[in-house]
């Protein structure tokens, strides 16, 4: 299966333009205006019920927006759907993987869903990338959770889609999990992708994103780079806090006095 062309490669990657959507009275997005351009790490940020899913899923074709315009690698969402399907991969909060079969076989089995030639190398090219090459052969039931979300975004980027919609992908995940996921997302922007993240973790838009956007009550209240939105508040104070040894610092003397000792 091939990727369709964008219309306009210098045109932003994602393009949304007064989106609105209501769920009965509840009014869920109120004119989202967003740009992400190609190639780039763009996080969405906001509280639960702010809109973010709504957002990815009006984007993903899953959901009809009651107004406003949305284009996705160039193709308009309402009137292209296929194109845009085609373009993208979504990645949800939870990671879409079988446990009954290993790691190998979920890619090989999605490679030949989409009907891709060569559905082993393609296998073993996604397990070398996300350093899954010795755990490719056990069942995805003994992977650690961070194992099976590199996984999961393993099995999104079969066919090469431009676009990447990863919507809270860290949710539940120790922090040692958390840094792995964050490893494979700069490695997708440093191939070319285009990722557009939800998130409720601030440190987690601090490591990764280019561009930052909040969502607040259905619209988009600021976007920009980190040092930009940090312009937005005013210069930080210099105050003298007494910093009290901490218990490396107490093991690190406490070991070196005794070596020294010994030495001499």
């Amino acid at each position: 299966m091939s990727i369709p062309a964008p219309t306009d490669h210098l045109a932003p990657a994602i393009h949304v333009r007064g989106l609105e959507k209501s769920f009965k009275q509840l009014k869920v997005l109120r004119g989202v205006d967003v740009d992400v351009a190609r190639g780039s790490i763009f996080a969405l940020l906001g509280s639960n019920g702010a809109g973010k899913t709504t957002v990815v899923r009006i984007l993903a074709t899953l959901l009809k927006a009651d107004r406003g315009e949305a284009r996705v690698n160039g193709f308009d969402v309402a009137t292209h759907p296929v194109d845009v399907r085609e373009s993208i991969s979504l990645t949800g909060q939870f990671a879409a993987v079988d446990e009954i079969l290993s790691g190998r076989e979920n890619l090989v089995l999605v490679a030949r869903l989409r009907h891709l030639p060569d559905p082993g190398v393609i296998a073993d090219d996604l397990l070398r990338r996300f350093s899954l090459t010795d755990a490719g052969a056990r069942r995805v039931a003994t992977y650690s959770g961070g194992m099976r979300r590199r996984l999961d975004i393993a099995m999104s980027l079969i066919g090469n889609p431009p676009v990447v919609f990863l919507d809270e992908p860290t949710t539940g995940l120790d922090p040692e999990a958390r840094i792995e996921v964050w490893h494979a997302v700069k490695e997708l922007a440093d191939g070319g992708t285009t990722v557009l993240l939800t998130t409720q973790h601030l440190d987690e838009a601090e490591q990764l994103a280019d561009r930052i956007a909040i969502l607040h009550e259905g619209r988009i209240i600021v976007n920009g780079t980190l040092d930009e939105l940090r312009r937005l508040l005013p210069p930080g104070e210099v105050v003298y806090v007494e910093k009290q040894p901490t218990l490396e610092d107490v093991f690190l003397a406490l070991v070196g006095a005794g070596t020294d000792k010994e030495q001499r």
